[in-house]
C-alpha cells in the first residue's frame, strides 16, 4: 500500500522499527519471531495484576487481529527450549531473570520513568520497564511490530530502547454520548495507548445523572436541543447578540450519561496508565449550571447564560454540589476547571457593579483551588486571564451587532496572579502560536516564559503541528507537556477528518521531542490512516479478508478527456494499465477523447461539465464498491465546530454517488472533500492537514506538477444479496458548510469543481 501512495516519511524510514512514535535507540536484530501455537505468553507463577493485564492484552490483540490465540503459561524460570514471550517491570521475575542472564540493565533510572527495552529475537521477545508504565509502553511498541507474512505472524528483530520526552502527554475531548462509547474505548485503548499518551482530559458538563441536581440534566438536553434547532453554534438569547462562545452542547451528544456508564469510562481508561481529568467549566462557559439557574447569571436577563456571578454564594453552593458528585465518583487527582474566555460585559450585575472583575476572577480561581485541595485534587485552568499581552490591559471596549457598547475584562495584572493565584495550579497554554494577527512568533513564545516566571508549571493546549521554535520551547523545564483538543462530539467521523495531524504529530512531539510539519506529517497521517481507520471502526473492510476482487468495466461511462483547462486539471501523464492498491486491482484503461468519467460542481459560478454521469452498470452482489476518484481542485474541510448542528457538512460536499438496486431502491455515498476525496495533484500539497481520512491515495503517473494521484474510497454495501444495477455520479450545487470563522450560520457557497472518476472495483460474495 505504502509503494502505491508514493510515500516517503522521515519518521518510518528505512531501517526504523515501524513503530510510532519511532524509538530513541534501535537496531535491527537477524531473523524475526516467528509466532505459532508453541508460542506462549509467559507470566510468573505468581504474577501480578499487572503481569496479568499484559498477558491478556497482547493475547487478545493477537487474537482480534490475526487469529492466533496465544496460551497465558505460569513459569517458575524461564525455559530456554520453548519459544517464550516475556513482558514486565524490571522487577518482575521472569524479566529480572532474563536480564540477569543477559546483561542487560534496566532500572528505575535506566531507561527513566515510563521507559522501556525491547527486544525481538528469533528466540526470545522480551519487554522490561523501568516501571509498570515502561512495560505497558513497550507492550504498545510491540503490538505495532506484529505483522503477517506468508501465512505466519511475525515480530520483527529489533534491539529498541526508548522514553519519553515530556511526563504530560495529554489529549483533551468530550465525554461520549451513549451511541459512541464503543468508538471512544477503541480511541483510548488503539490510538492513546498506543501512541503513549497518558493523560485525558475529558469536558463533563451536566453529562451525567445528578443526584443532587437532576434540574441541570434536564435543563442541559433543552439547552442542546434549544442552540441546534434553533441552527446555531451559541445558544439564541444573548442581550445584544453579544460575543459569546464554547456553549459545547454536542458533550455526550446533547444528553447524558448514567453515574456507573461514567465510572465504567473512567475504569477503562485508567488501566491502559492514562490519569482520567474530568474538566468542569467553573465561571465562564458554565451553561450547563446555568440553563437550569439563570438567577446566578453575571448578565442578568441573558436567556442561556454564560457566567455565573462570584459575588453570589448560591453559585458556589451549586459549583461545589456538581464538583463532589464527580470527586466522590471518580476520584481524580486533577480537575481541570475552565476558566478561559471571560468575556461578559462588565458592569451590568448588581452585585459586581463596583467590583474589579479581575479581582473577581481571581478570588473565584483561588476559591475553588482551596475547595479541591482541601479534597487532595490538583486544579487546572485555561491561562489566557493571567497575561494582559494575551487579554489585553484594563477593560476592553466593545461593541455589539446592534451598536450596544459595553466593557469586557481584560488580562490581570502581574501584581494580582501574584496576589490572588496559587502557584501549584497547572496552566493550559493555548496561546503558544502566533495566529492572532497582533502577536508575532516572539510575543508568543514569551508568554510562556512570562508564566513560568510567575511560578507555573503549564502545558501546551490546544496543541497542534506548527509550533514556532520547537526544539527550544519543548525544552524549557516549566513545560511539562501537552494535549491537543477535540472541541466537538466524541466519534469516528470528526476524529478521523480532524485531529489525525494532531493526534500523531503530539504524540511525535511529546515522546521524542522532536515535530513533524507539513507535506511530511500529511504524509504520515495518509500512510498510516487504513490502520487507524480499522482501529477507529473496530472492524476491517471487504478488501481485507476477501481475495475476489475484480475492476468493473466502467469504460462505456466515460464523458470526458484528461484535461480541463478552466479547473487547471492534467491528467495526461496517468498511465493507461491496471494498478494495484494492496490486493484491489483497478483497470485503467480508457481512449484518447474519453478516459474519466467527470460531473461538475457548481459553486459562486457554473463548470459547465455534466451535472450527472447516467448510469454506470455494475450488475454485480457485491461485498463492496472500492471507488477511484479524485477532485478537480482543493476545496476546504473545517473542523466539526464550525457547523455543531451539522458537522458532517463542515467537509466539502463535492457531489455523490446513488447505488441503484436491481428491485428499484436507491441509496447514496456522499463524496465529502478530506473524508473521502481529495485533488488530483494532491503530491504538491503544503499543508500538515492535507489527508484523506477514508481514501487511500494511488500515484497514478507523471512526476512534479504533472503527478497524479487518485483516492481508493471503499463503500461496504448494506443489502448483501441484492444485486446493484448501476452507480450514478452527480455533483452538487450551490453547496454551503461551515464558516471559517465563530458564526452562527453557514459559510459562503463553494468555488467550482468537480470530481473524476477513473475505476471501480468490487469486492464479489464468496463462491
Amino acid at each position: 500500500m505504502l509503494a502505491a501512495a508514493g510515500l516517503t516519511v522521515p519518521a518510518l524510514a528505512a531501517g526504523v522499527p515501524p513503530i510510532f512514535p519511532a524509538p530513541r535507540e534501535s537496531s535491527a536484530v537477524a531473523g524475526d519471531f516467528v509466532l505459532d501455537q508453541t508460542s506462549i505468553i509467559a507470566i510468573p507463577a505468581s504474577p501480578s495484576p499487572q503481569d496479568l493485564f499484559l498477558a491478556r492484552l497482547l493475547a487478545e490483540e493477537l487474537g482480534d487481529r490475526f487469529d492466533l490465540h496465544l496460551k497465558i503459561e505460569r513459569l517458575e524460570h524461564l525455559e530456554p527450549a520453548r519459544k517464550l514471550i516475556v513482558m514486565g517491570a524490571f522487577s518482575s521475575p521472569l524479566v529480572a531473570e532474563y536480564c540477569a542472564g543477559h546483561a542487560l540493565k534496566v532500572d528505575a533510572r535506566n531507561p527513566g520513568p515510563e521507559g522501556y527495552i525491547l527486544r525481538t529475537s528469533p528466540e526470545i521477545v522480551v519487554v522490561a520497564g523501568s516501571d509498570d508504565r515502561g512495560a505497558f509502553y513497550g507492550l504498545q511498541s510491540l503490538r505495532q511490530l506484529a505483522v503477517e507474512r506468508a501465512g505466519a505472524v511475525h515480530f520483527a528483530g529489533y534491539d529498541i530502547r526508548d522514553w519519553p520526552t515530556k511526563p504530560f502527554r495529554g489529549f483533551k475531548l468530550y465525554l461520549p454520548g451513549r451511541s459512541n462509547i464503543p468508538f471512544f474505548k477503541r480511541f483510548v485503548r488503539d490510538s492513546l495507548a498506543l501512541y503513549k499518551y497518558n493523560t485525558l482530559i475529558v469536558e463533563m458538563n451536566a453529562s451525567m445523572r445528578l443526584e443532587r441536581h437532576p434540574e441541570l440534566n434536564s435543563a442541559w438536553v433543552r439547552f442542546s436541543r434549544e442552540t441546534n434547532y434553533w441552527r446555531r453554534n451559541y445558544p439564541p438569547g444573548a442581550p445584544h447578540d453579544i460575543e459569546i462562545n464554547s456553549s459545547h452542547q454536542d458533550t455526550a451528544d446533547g444528553g447524558f450519561l448514567e453515574k456507573d456508564e461514567v465510572a465504567d469510562l473512567a475504569r477503562y481508561v485508567r488501566q491502559f496508565h492514562i490519569e482520567f481529568v474530568p474538566e468542569l467549566p467553573s465561571f465562564t462557559h458554565s451553561y450547563y449550571l446555568l440553563s437550569a439557574h439563570p438567577e446566578l447569571s453575571e448578565v442578568p436577563g441573558e436567556l442561556w447564560p454564560d457566567t455565573y456571578c462570584p459575588s453570589n454564594p448560591e453559585s458556589y453552593k451549586l459549583l461545589f454540589d456538581v464538583y463532589d458528585e464527580y470527586i466522590d465518583l471518580l476520584k481524580p487527582r486533577m480537575v481541570h476547571a475552565g476558566h478561559d474566555e471571560l468575556f461578559q460585559p462588565v458592569g451590568l450585575c448588581p452585585l459586581c457593579r463596583d467590583k474589579d472583575i479581575r479581582e473577581r476572577y481571581g478570588e473565584d480561581v483561588r476559591k475553588i483551588h482551596d475547595y479541591l485541595a482541601g479534597k487532595g485534587v490538583r486544579m487546572a485552568i485555561w491561562g489566557d486571564m493571567l497575561l494582559e499581552g494575551v487579554r489585553g490591559v484594563g477593560l476592553q471596549k466593545k461593541k455589539a451587532p446592534d451598536g450596544f457598547a459595553y466593557n469586557a475584562p481584560g488580562g490581570m495584572t502581574r501584581e494580582q496572579v501574584a496576589r490572588l493565584i496559587p502557584k501549584d495550579i497547572l496552566i493550559f497554554n493555548w496561546f503558544w502560536s502566533a495566529s492572532p494577527p497582533e502577536w508575532n512568533a516572539k510575543q508568543a513564545e514569551g508568554f510562556e516564559a512570562q508564566l513560568e516566571g510567575m511560578g507555573f508549571e503549564e502545558v501546551y493546549g490546544n496543541f497542534t503541528p506548527g509550533m514556532e521554535n520547537f526544539g527550544a520551547r519543548i525544552r524549557r523545564n516549566s513545560i511539562l507537556g501537552g494535549a491537543p483538543s477535540a472541541w466537538f462530539a466524541t466519534n469516528e467521523t470528526g476524529f478521523g477528518k480532524d485531529l489525525l495531524a494532531d493526534l500523531l504529530s503530539c504524540a511525535q512531539a511529546l515522546w521524542r521531542g522532536d515535530a513533524i510539519d507539513g507535506r511530511d506529517l500529511s504524509a504520515l497521517v495518509q500512510q498510516m490512516a487504513p490502520d487507524i481507520r480499522i482501529r477507529f471502526r473496530g472492524q476491517q473492510p471487504p478488501s481485507r479478508t476477501e481475495h475476489t476482487i475484480e475492476p468493473v468495466s466502467i469504460a462505456n461511462s466515460f464523458n470526458a478527456s484528461l484535461t480541463e483547462k478552466t479547473l487547471g486539471v492534467d491528467l495526461t501523464a496517468m498511465n493507461n494499465s491496471t494498478v494495484s492498491l494492496g490486493n484491489i486491482p483497478f483497470d485503467l484503461s480508457g481512449s484518447a477523447h474519453k478516459s474519466v468519467v467527470v460531473v461538475g460542481t457548481d459553486g459562486t459560478g457554473k463548470t459547465g461539465l455534466p451535472k450527472e454521469s447516467g448510469d454506470i452498470a455494475i450488475g454485480l452482489d457485491a461485498t463492496s464498491l472500492i471507488f477511484l476518484h479524485a477532485a478537480a481542485r482543493p476545496a476546504t474541510n473545517k473542523e466539526s465546530y464550525r457547523l455543531i448542528y451539522d458537522p458532517d457538512d463542515t467537509a466539502d460536499l463535492l457531489g455523490w454517488y446513488e447505488v441503484v438496486y436491481a428491485d428499484g431502491f436507491v441509496t447514496t455515498i456522499p463524496i465529502r472533500y478530506g473524508v473521502n476525496i481529495q485533488e488530483w495533484n494532491w503530491a504538491a500539497r503544503t499543508s500538515a492537514k492535507d489527508y484523506c481520512y477514508a481514501g487511500d491515495p494511488i500515484a497514478l503517473g507523471g512526476a512534479g506538477d504533472k503527478a497524479v494521484t487518485f483516492f481508493a474510497y471503499e463503500w461496504t454495501n448494506p443489502r448483501l444479496g441484492q444485486t446493484i444495477a448501476s452507480v450514478r455520479l452527480k455533483g452538487t450545487t450551490g453547496f454551503r458548510g461551515g464558516d471559517a470563522d465563530f458564526i452562527n450560520g453557514l459559510g459562503p457557497v463553494i468555488p467550482n469543481n468537480a470530481v473524476y472518476l477513473k475505476a471501480i472495483s468490487a469486492v464479489r460474495k464468496r463462491g
